[in-house]
């Protein structure tokens, strides 16, 4: 592969006239100046684009995208429903450049889906799955929030339990988890706080104590799991980052202190401003949502850029990530300019989503960077992203494991 310019995200520039030598799915080498090989040797010829690692979004939820009737279909589609659309979901991502997602929660499909593209019967990015995300009795994933007494009953046989991803008290923390990785599930995914697209009507308050965090972050590195945590309040965050979770989800309304513990503990904070932007807009749509819903959307909606602007000036970690699926999916890349724009030089925003977003998955060792013995996922543009950041929306190449996938 030769390439006209090449971002090396580990020194945080650009290089030219450079040539990535790629066999099977990994690549060997990375040599100055265009190299041709030998006669057997496939030449792609990158000369005119600037080439980067693929593309890492950090927070997606492939089995969803939001419309005005999302709320209906949760209760007409079927899992096949999910299925299908998700998987279209997928392709529309990694055409976008994005090669590796963290999906942080659904039904379970997403662990279908993953196994199905791991064993290629579908086509999408590689994909890291906490299945089904976990929170409190009314937190943020209880399905039966805004249901009658009467037909949770029928759905539920009374309240939702562990296996549908509402756990409360250590022995239930435990279960939950160790029934998340009986299903397969990568990583863990909880909610210390209320959100914005759930029915209940504040999502700032702290809806676990510290104590079951911990017993979440303890379960789960006792499989081999890391947890991310969706928290927009500001003790529910701080809570979260003292009981050890990897990273914070929004974050919407960190204080200074939360910033400063963030730094302490190591946590990465993953903004997704891009969903902020959405759901404030398309609160702004008669009936789009739910009033409850609405009300908290266009409040906390604008709020996460300028979080994202101090956090980032303050020094906390950031990895990439967008609540794709809150948005429609393909459109990841725009989160890049809503980072620049409060603050984020270009390079910074392309290392979140590189060799940052790895480091949090935990997958350095094959992902993050275009470096010799690393997995061939590569993305191209025209131009320079470095100059203009939104060259990023419009991807022209994209190779994933070494077979190229868009031309």
């Amino acid at each position: 592969m030769q390439c006209g310019h090449l971002i090396d995200v580990n020194a945080g520039k650009t290089l030219t006239e450079m040539t990535v030598v790629i066999e099977g799915t990994k690549i060997i080498e990375v040599i100055n100046g265009y190299q041709n090989g030998g006669k057997a040797d496939k030449i792609i010829n990158l000369k005119d684009k600037t080439v980067l690692p693929g593309l890492i979004d950090c927070h997606v939820h492939l089995e969803f995208q939001t419309s005005k009737d999302a709320f209906r279909e949760g209760f007409t589609s079927s899992e096949a429903d999910v299925a299908f659309r998700s998987a279209e979901y997928a392709k529309t991502t990694l055409m976008a450049g994005f090669t590796t997602v963290r999906d942080v929660g659904g039904s379970g499909v997403n662990i279908a889906l993953r196994n199905a593209i791991n064993s290629g019967v579908t086509v999408g990015p590689h994909i890291y799955t906490a299945g089904t995300a976990i929170s409190a009795t009314g937190g943020h994933m209880d399905p039966s929030s805004g249901l009658s007494f009467s037909l949770s009953e029928k759905i539920y046989n009374g309240l939702p339990k562990p296996e549908d991803g509402v756990a409360d008290g250590d022995d239930e923390i435990r279960k939950a988890v160790r029934i998340q990785f009986k299903r397969g599930a990568d990583l863990i995914k909880i909610a210390s706080t209320g959100g914005v697209l759930d029915l209940s009507k504040d999502g700032s308050g702290a809806q676990y104590t510290e104590e079951e965090i911990k017993a979440f972050v303890q379960t789960a590195k006792e499989y081999g799991m890391k947890v991310a945590c969706h928290a927009h309040g500001a003790e529910g965050i701080k809570r979260a980052i003292r009981a050890g979770v990897t990273s914070i989800e929004h974050g919407t309304f960190i204080d200074e202190e939360g910033m400063e513990l963030a730094k302490k503990y190591g946590t990465y904070y993953v903004p997704t401003i891009i969903a902020g932007k959405s759901v404030a807009d398309s609160a702004k749509i008669a009936g789009y949502y739910p009033p409850v819903i609405a009300k908290k959307a266009t409040a906390i909606g604008p709020e996460i850029q300028i979080t994202f602007g101090k956090a980032y000036k303050a020094g906390v970690k950031i990895a990439f990530g967008t609540d794709a699926g809150v948005y429609a999916h393909g459109k990841n890349a725009k989160e890049f300019a809503y980072m620049t724009e409060v603050g984020m030089p270009p390079m910074e925003a392309i290392k979140s989503a590189t060799k940052s977003a790895a480091d949090l998955l935990g997958i350095t060792d094959i992902a993050g960077s275009i470096d010799k013995g690393k997995t061939a996922d590569i993305i191209a543009v025209n131009g320079d992203p470095v100059k203009d950041i939104r060259i990023l929306q419009n991807i022209t190449f994209v190779m994933k494991d070494g077979e190229i996938i868009k031309q």
